[in-house]
């Protein structure tokens, strides 16, 4: 690229990340209450202090995803997930932590969670109960990584097409910390 092509695709993305959230029909606070009741989508996901870890941090996603795509997160989660991370590697930085793993044991302990770090030798995963392990992986009688899977259930028939309006009114309010 010429440098005034640089510098137009430099202006480009830095105007991304000043962009105003995206309107949306929803009930804003009803979105509040569904996602911390019945969606239940706390206990994976953060929002500023609150909730769980083992699903990504949504205090600020409303800044970098639309309604389109938060609607297909909730409808089908598995739709954006990759089935490897490679691809991206040269494009972008993916964080690949949200892996979903399964493991077996020796002694026959099944346990499923997300990936939190791997190298040549160990991996550890952190389970729907936040509880971390750490492996070494010739210690293992199985290890399955699950490319293209979320622990994220859809949301379709959980709720009414209203309430996923609702709650993705909310998710396109998160902004971040103000």
């Amino acid at each position: 690229m010429t440098a005034a092509e640089n510098r137009q695709l430099v202006g480009y993305v830095r105007g991304l990340g000043r962009a105003k959230a995206a309107p949306s029909q929803g009930d804003r606070a009803n979105g509040e209450r569904l996602f911390w009741s019945k969606g239940n989508c706390g206990q994976c996901h953060t929002v500023g202090p609150r909730g769980g870890r083992l699903g990504p941090d949504l205090t600020a996603i409303g800044t970098s995803r639309g309604p389109d795509h938060l609607r297909e997160s909730l409808l089908n989660p598995e739709a954006d997930v990759p089935d490897t991370f490679t691809a991206y590697r040269r494009v972008i930085y993916m964080p690949d932590n949200f892996l979903q793993v399964r493991v077996i044991t020796r002694d026959g302990r099944q346990i499923t969670g997300i990936r939190v770090n791997e190298d040549t030798f160990t991996i550890q995963i952190r389970d729907s109960s936040d509880r971390v392990y750490s492996f070494r992986k010739d210690e293992l009688h199985e290890l399955h990584k699950d490319w293209g899977k979320s622990p994220m259930p859809g949301y379709r028939g959980v709720l009414s097409d209203s309430e996923i309006q609702d709650v993705i009114a909310y998710l396109l309010s998160l902004q971040g910390a103000p």
